[in-house]
């Protein structure tokens, strides 16, 4: 059973930063890809970065510039820094690890999410 913990999500002003950490536990042999989705309201979840196995990384036009996603595969772990937060980056945001090789097959897992919230 592989399972996904986020956190690092929180309060924080426009203009200021946040961290978000996600870990994946389990009987992991490996990841092809890790990444953070958020879902605005009224809209269908979005992909805001990710990152492969090779380091290539993808991100919404939204955030470019301003969040980078990283990965430690020895800690089975995504990360992603968030700068010059805006009010819209306000949302839930939830870690994805997608095709997880484990003794019981390839799959994809999701995080429970963590809230970030940008206001004052």
């Amino acid at each position: 059973q592989v399972q996904l913990e986020e956190s690092g999500g929180g309060l924080v002003q426009p203009g200021g930063s946040l961290r978000l950490s996600c870990k994946a536990s389990g009987s992991i042999f490996s990841i092809a890809a890790m990444g953070w989705y958020r879902q605005p309201p009224g809209k269908q979840r979005e992909l805001v970065a990710a990152i492969t196995r090779h380091n290539r990384r993808d991100y919404v036009d939204s955030v470019k510039g301003r969040f980078t996603i990283s990965r430690d595969d020895a800690e089975n772990a995504v990360y992603l820094q968030m700068n010059s937060l805006k009010p819209e980056d306000t949302d839930v945001y939830y870690c994805q690890a997608t095709r997880v090789a484990t003794p019981d097959g390839v799959n994809d897992y999701w995080g429970q999410g963590t809230r970030v919230t940008v206001g004052s």
